[in-house]
C-alpha cells in the first residue's frame, strides 16, 4: 500500500523536497520521521523513501547516518503495543493524555530518535 500511495505521488514529492535536501541532506531526517508516523512501519519508510532519496542526489553516508530516524510510529499512540501498554499500567503513569500528542511515548521516543540519529551521523562522519 505505501508503496502504491509514493510511486504515485513520486515526481510531487521529488518537486517539493529537492531545493531543500539540495541544501540541507539531514533534513531528509525530518521527512522520513513524517514519513513513519504517517505509515507506521520502518521498514516500509526505507523502502519507499530511500530511492527517493538516492534519486535526490543525497549521499549515502548521509542517509546511513540519518537511518534511526525511520523510527517514528510512537508519535502518534496508534500502535497495538501503545495501548496495551497503557492498559496494563495499574499505577497510571502510562497515559494517553486528553490531547492526542501528550502521551508518555512523546519525550522518550522524541530524545530516543534525536540522540540516535546524531550519534549515528558522527559515526557516520567518523568512519567515513
Amino acid at each position: 500500500l505505501a508503496d502504491t500511495y509514493f510511486s504515485n505521488y513520486l515526481p510531487m514529492m521529488q518537486d517539493g523536497l529537492q531545493g531543500i535536501v539540495s541544501k540541507y541532506p539531514w533534513a531528509i531526517a525530518l521527512v522520513f520521521f513524517a514519513v513513519s508516523v504517517l505509515v507506521n512501519s520502518q521498514g516500509a519508510v526505507v523502502v519507499a523513501m530511500l530511492p527517493l532519496a538516492y534519486s535526490l542526489g543525497i549521499p549515502g553516508p548521509v542517509l546511513l547516518g540519518v537511518l534511526p530516524s525511520v523510527y517514528g510510529y510512537f508519535f502518534i499512540p496508534n500502535y497495538p503495543s501503545d495501548i496495551a501498554t497503557v492498559t496494563f499500567d495499574r499505577s497510571g503513569t502510562t497515559r494517553i493524555g486528553k490531547y492526542l500528542l501528550n502521551h508518555s511515548f512523546m519525550m522518550p521516543g522524541l530524545v530516543s530518535v534525536i540522540v540516535s540519529t546524531i550519534v549515528a551521523t558522527l559515526i557516520t562522519k567518523l568512519v567515513y
